[in-house]
């Protein structure tokens, strides 16, 4: 290799007819390796987070670090499955999900790889996978949005298993095909069992209002149409980011007793254990969990961070949630497939 380099370099400075031939063969040859590193220099990322937080992610490492990024979204369930099929074949370095189910299960399959301490000692242990395999990014709550002039706020129940009562007939806003409301269903069937669950669903079936999606219900408590609405925090933290807070119509109610309508689910991260990248990848994990990378996911999502050194802005402090306990680890039941089938059974699927 030194040989022929010397060579070309000899071709370039001694012989004036072979002169553009050989600065060719040079540049061809530069070419190739500049090619080459950025090829080695870009990570694909399968998010199926919302498009502006990883959006706002990638571009912030990539102007840190030089790295590119190629984001492929899609439902965080495909995408884990997609993986899965794709085994040690698959392009993915990184995948971003919106909940931690799709981690564990590929973590189960083997598919992960460990994530440098570096990145897992900015996020707190009961927010990470014990193996190190995935870490928690974002954290959002369940929350109530509430009209104050259609519902005081005195007249809020102490738990939202009261909203599936006649007295909120007509009342209350929910979304049955969000991932979240899914997420909470499968909470309570593991904490309360499936009979009380579907109590709850029944109530709401017959006395709630349902919506196609979160915005929408959202939009109807802000116009008075709905008294309340069963949201995650960042719809209305997002609106009343962009409006100003003085200026919304409603508000967010928080139990604050340890009740299922206050559960906090998380959004994470893993190395596909597949990645031809992997020491680009853990600079993607370590900056996603550094203060930077925080600020970056939570000012674009209004979920919170899970580095505590990063800030939020007009959000209530992560530190006075009052969550239920034994809901980050929902075992069997994290895949989703008995909440789904309960809400089949009851007609809300």
């Amino acid at each position: 290799m030194k040989v022929n380099t010397y060579a070309k370099k000899l071709a370039c400075t001694t012989a004036s007819v072979m002169l553009v031939g050989a600065l060719a063969a040079c540049g061809n040859d530069n070419s190739q390796s500049s090619s080459d590193k950025k090829e080695a220099q870009t990570l694909t990322v399968y998010s199926g987070q919302h498009k502006e937080v990883t959006d706002a992610l990638a571009k912030d490492f990539t102007k840190e670090t030089g790295i590119k990024v190629d984001v492929r979204e899609g439902s965080s369930n495909e995408l884990a499955h997609q993986v899965a099929e794709e085994g040690s074949k698959s392009p993915a370095d990184i995948i971003f999900t919106e909940e931690t189910a799709p981690l564990v299960m590929l973590s189960e399959q083997g598919l992960l790889e460990k994530t440098d301490s570096k990145a897992l000692e900015h996020v707190d242990k009961q927010y990470e996978d014990p193996d190190g395999k995935w870490v928690g990014l974002l954290a959002r709550s369940r929350v109530v949005a509430y009209n104050p002039d259609v519902v005081k706020e005195k007249q809020l129940p102490k738990s939202v298993f009261d909203f599936a009562k006649p007295e909120w007939n007509k009342k209350v806003a929910f979304v049955p095909t969000s991932g979240a409301f899914t997420n909470q269903i499968s909470a309570m069937i593991k904490l309360y069992g499936k009979d009380k669950t579907k109590n709850w669903l029944e109530g709401l079936q017959k006395y709630g209002k349902q919506y196609k999606n979160n915005k929408m219900a959202l939009d109807a408590v802000e116009k008075g149409q709905v008294g309340v609405a069963l949201i995650n925090n960042y719809y209305w933290d997002n609106e009343a980011k962009e409006k100003g807070a003085d200026n919304m119509n409603s508000k967010l109610y928080y139990f604050g007793n340890g009740d299922i309508g206050d559960m906090i689910s998380l959004s994470g991260a893993a190395i596909v254990k597949a990645s031809d990248n992997k020491a680009e990848a853990q600079k993607f994990m370590e900056f996603a969990t550094d203060v930077e990378g925080q600020q970056a996911l939570t000012e674009a999502s209004s979920q919170y961070p899970l580095n505590s050194k990063a800030k939020t802005k007009g959000m209530k402090p992560f530190s006075e949630l009052n969550p239920p306990k034994d809901t980050l680890d929902l075992g069997k039941y994290s895949d989703g497939e008995q909440a789904l089938e309960l809400l089949q059974e009851v007609g809300l699927l």
